[in-house]
């Protein structure tokens, strides 16, 4: 589990205020201050999840909002403003002589830890798509997904920041979003054009968009998605459903046409002769709608999630809370859960078609590639846990929340190794690849066969069945398969003559 941290930089925001809103501020808490509202001849409030609390009992001057407003740089087209080298926005309402009379000054604050139910998405190299209401922290989520491409997994990303939301104000990008770069955005009508800029100009291998929210934005994302580009970004709208009946932006999940379908085709389907169908292939491969802080339901194949809202069915999201991603229950006539059963999966060269594909999480990808010619194993390694067979970690690191998921999510089996050095992963693989002696070669195989009849037969028959007497090298490979049939066994005797007994379940 990640641990959340926070990094706001408060005192700057705050220090805008007139002094008696400061003092009163500091009597009301500031822990969950979500935003500070200063419109003026009504009383100013201080807004928190599930509060608006008056910081005083005398309404907002004209005087006040001249205070704050010289404390900042200009206001953008798009009528915001920040303060150098924070997250925080400023946003301003004028009146119709385009004067300013109502400020709305949000905290931005970078939460580390905040994607943990959806990292495996991001670390999938997917083009995914936040959807959720105002305020629910879909732009925090952006500015950990840069920071997590850019420095924990070493891609060149880039952030297109419109209103210098996600990276904060000032020249230098916040350290909230990592080592990813940044592109400003002169008007927020220039945002579509900055998208394109980015992939011609800089190659990068993931763009990180928040607000896509016109038709030239959706018609820039795409072709950034065409281009094999990673594309993460937010858009308009609480869930996929509002996305797909929204004309502008529709296109971001394939686009939506009118088909008249013949008199047999319409029989067949059981449907009228005019129906709507997906239009394309969608830009965003996921979606992501956010409910809650630590809630999230998740289409993760938004072609099919969309076709299911077209014929009129209820598509199947994945509801994620806290840290566990609600799947699918085990049937309970399995002994013990896939997600078990998968982890003590042993690759015996033997029996396998292709190269056995190793994904390696929190450890060196070089070392494990190096090792693998060392010991000229059938195997490679893979970029995203999706195309594995199996995940190599850090005996430190089998507890993150990600990478449960991605054992729930492909039932993957893991294998630690408790220090990120070469002689550990070699020792590793030769176990899993059951890499012993020229003269016990011909041992190994036959207690493969030995094991894999035995386990035949008692699934078949419902009876319990002694092996051979084995070392305990050979014995802890046994175990792992017959574990790998869902069956259990014991091992039972005192050496040499010590030997497994498969039971039925």
């Amino acid at each position: 589990m990640t641990a959340k941290t926070h990094l706001d930089d408060l005192h700057l925001l705050i220090k805008l205020l007139p002094p008696e809103l400061q003092k009163s501020l500091a009597l009301q808490g500031q822990g969950e201050l979500l935003e500070i509202i200063l419109d003026l001849g009504r009383l100013p409030q201080a807004r928190y999840p599930h509060a608006a609390l008056n910081l005083s009992n005398q309404p907002v001057t004209r005087e006040d909002l001249d205070a704050v407003i010289g404390a900042l740089g200009e206001f953008g087209a798009d009528n915001r403003a920040g303060i150098e080298g924070t997250l925080h926005r400023i946003s301003a309402i004028r009146n119709r002589r385009g004067e300013i009379i109502g400020l709305t000054l949000r905290v931005g604050r970078a939460v580390f830890g905040t994607i943990d139910l959806i990292r495996d998405l991001v670390e999938s190299g997917k083009s995914l798509v936040l959807l959720g209401r105002p305020g629910v922290g879909k732009t925090t989520k952006l500015r950990e997904v840069a920071r997590v491409l850019a420095d924990d997994f070493g891609k060149r990303v880039v952030v297109i920041d419109t209103s210098n939301e996600i990276a904060g104000d000032g020249d230098v990008p916040h350290p909230a979003i990592g080592s990813a770069r940044r592109m400003m955005v002169a008007h927020p009508d220039r945002q579509h054009a900055v998208m394109i800029e980015a992939v011609e100009n800089h190659m990068p291998e993931a763009i990180i968009v928040d607000e896509i929210g016109t038709a030239t934005e959706a018609m820039a994302a795409r072709t950034i998605a065409e281009r094999g580009v990673q594309l993460i970004g937010t858009a308009h709208g609480n869930t996929l459903e509002n996305l797909v009946l929204n004309p502008t932006l529709c296109d971001l999940v394939g686009g939506v046409q009118t088909v008249t379908l013949s008199d047999e085709e319409a029989r067949l389907r059981g449907t009228q002769k005019t129906v709507s169908e997906r239009k394309a292939p969608p830009t965003f491969d996921i979606v992501v709608e956010i409910t809650a802080r630590d809630e999230v339901v998740v289409h993760p194949d938004t072609a099919q999630a969309v076709d299911a809202i077209l014929s009129g069915t209820q598509p199947k999201g994945i509801r994620r809370q806290g840290l566990v991603a609600v799947q699918s229950p085990v049937t309970a006539s399995e002994p013990e859960s896939a997600v078990e059963i998968a982890r003590e999966v042993l690759f015996v060269r033997s029996d396998r078609q292709r190269p056995v594909r190793i994904y390696a999480y929190a450890l060196s990808r070089d070392s494990v590639e190096r090792v693998i010619r060392d010991l000229h194993l059938e195997a490679r390694t893979v970029r995203y846990p999706d195309q594995a067979d199996l995940v190599v970690t850090l005996r430190a690191r089998e507890d993150d929340a990600s990478l449960q998921r991605i054992v729930q999510g492909g039932q993957l089996p893991v294998h630690a190794v408790k220090k990120n050095t070469t002689a550990q992963i070699r020792q590793l693989l030769r176990s899993l690849f059951h890499i012993v002696p020229g003269d016990k070669q011909d041992e190994v195989g036959e207690m493969v066969r030995e094991t894999e009849r035995a386990v035949q037969q008692v699934k078949a028959e419902g009876v319990m069945a002694e092996l051979s007497p084995r070392s305990a090298a050979l014995r802890q490979m046994q175990h792992r398969i017959v574990t790998r049939h869902g069956l259990v066994a014991e091992s039972i005797g005192c050496e040499p003559h010590r030997h497994l007994v498969i039971y039925p379940m």
